[in-house]
């Protein structure tokens, strides 16, 4: 199901999480990361441009994804020793300028738009890397110079020529691919003591693959003390559809470098995923199968820190695949989780500040209740005419207000589901009456 079938009622579900904003908080295990840059889902629909990337603040207009690694900084060095990005539909040579002298794309109509993500309470940080990049140092020296390279185009510092004009983004990400590590920890420790110096927190993640060690940044990550890793557990043995293999899935390995090897003790560890079928080799698993690997996850490993997503066009295009990873985060099922207060919904947006806080996100819906309850269908007597509708089927993903036909009665979605059995014990389905 795509994103131009949501109805109403779908929409008001997005608005269910509270807009008063929070600022980001690192030590949380609910955090959602999702990757913005590469448009994935046009790399493999490339005629379905409706479905395609969408400027960076077109994901920022609800409370579900955190983070957002743009992807990527894709070589270290090119022309005059500056590096050079890739934002696929974006921002492109074929469509935008570079910096002249240079091979660096002048993005900087995206300032505002990562001004709005930021100013939501979520953190935009750049990734460097990627599957096809070109990145490394020759020594310690000429990696802890590059530091103040990216300091200055990206983060706090001071350029003619930044690529994202004047917004500071919050960090970056580690998304290294191939080639060799030297001068990785001289780099990292160059940036964090500039940004121990900024006016705001920074962050530095990675993204390895999960076989451990990673071949290309497993040395890194033992001797640098990073926030957070997105291990991608996919396209490898050890990738998500093997979860019910000891032999295999390995996040018990990634905790007890995180609790035993790592420098910081605090670092998070995240179910790096692909948001749909299409967007990687394998490793994709449906919402129904993915939340209980979530909330396991999450129930049994401190250093859980949340999911990692590849990337926001494949979600949206996915029936908001992102919707049912931050549900499960949550303590959801397929459906939204009961209530246990009374919350009266707000859309006030305030300025996030610099300044890490406490203050959690919570879904809640617009029904009123002082006690948590297990939801029940809803029935409704009488007949009505199910002409055009289609019947149910297991493995759809349905959002608020779909109709299906199912036993010889119509039934409408109280909320997004998949797998749920109109009538069944999940309660997300209102009988409508029997069809004539």
């Amino acid at each position: 199901m795509m994103f131009s079938k949501f109805s109403l009622k779908y929409v008001q579900f997005l608005f269910f999480v509270t807009r008063t904003i929070a600022a980001f908080d690192m030590s949380s295990n609910q955090n959602l990361a999702v990757y913005w840059g590469q448009n994935s889902y046009g790399a493999v629909n490339p005629d379905n441009t409706a479905q395609w990337q969408q400027p960076i603040s077109y994901y920022c207009n609800d409370a579900i994804i955190d983070t957002f690694p743009i992807a990527f900084l894709d070589e270290f060095y090119s022309t005059e020793n500056l590096p050079s990005i890739n934002l696929a539909n974006t921002c492109n040579t074929g469509s935008n300028s570079l910096f002249p002298g240079t091979n660096l794309l002048n993005c900087s109509f995206l300032a505002s738009s990562i001004e709005t993500c930021q100013a939501a309470g979520k953190i935009v940080t750049i990734s460097l890397g990627g599957a096809s990049g070109s990145v490394g140092f020759a020594n310690d020296t000429e990696a802890a110079a590059y530091a103040q390279t990216v300091w200055d185009l990206f983060l706090e510092g001071s350029s003619s020529i930044r690529p994202f004009g004047s917004a500071v983004l919050d960090g970056i990400d580690m998304d290294i691919e191939g080639g060799s590590q030297t001068g990785f920890v001289s780099f990292l420790s160059a940036l964090r003591t500039l940004m121990d110096g900024g006016s705001k927190p920074y962050y530095i993640t990675a993204a390895p693959q999960c076989p451990y060690p990673d071949a290309y940044i497993g040395t890194t990550l033992d001797e640098f003390g990073f926030d957070a890793v997105y291990v991608q557990f996919y396209n490898n043995y050890c990738g998500l559809t093997n979860y019910n293999n000891p032999n295999a899935w390995d996040f018990a390995t990634w905790n007890t470098w995180a609790q035993t090897v790592s420098p910081n003790p605090n670092v998070k560890v995240y179910i790096g995923a692909p948001a749909s079928s299409s967007a990687a080799g394998s490793g994709y698993v449906s919402p129904s199968t993915f939340t209980p690997i979530i909330q396991q996850t999450m129930a049994e490993y401190s250093s859980f820190g949340g999911v990692m997503l590849w990337d926001a066009s494949q979600a949206y295009a996915n029936g908001r695949y992102d919707i049912s990873v931050k549900n499960a985060l949550l303590g959801g099922t397929s459906a939204p989780p009961p209530t246990t207060t009374t919350t009266t919904t707000t859309q006030t947006t305030t300025q996030t500040t610099t300044q890490m806080s406490t203050t959690t996100i919570s879904l809640t819906t617009t029904m009123s209740t002082s006690t948590t309850s297990s939801p029940s269908p809803t029935t409704t007597s009488g007949t009505v005419s199910c002409s055009g509708v289609a019947a149910w089927q297991t493995g759809v993903a349905y959002v608020g207000g779909d109709e299906v036909t199912y036993g010889g009665d119509l039934w409408t979605a109280k909320w997004w589901s998949e797998s749920d059995v109109p009538g069944g014990a999940a309660g997300d389905w209102t009988n409508d009456g029997v069809c004539v």
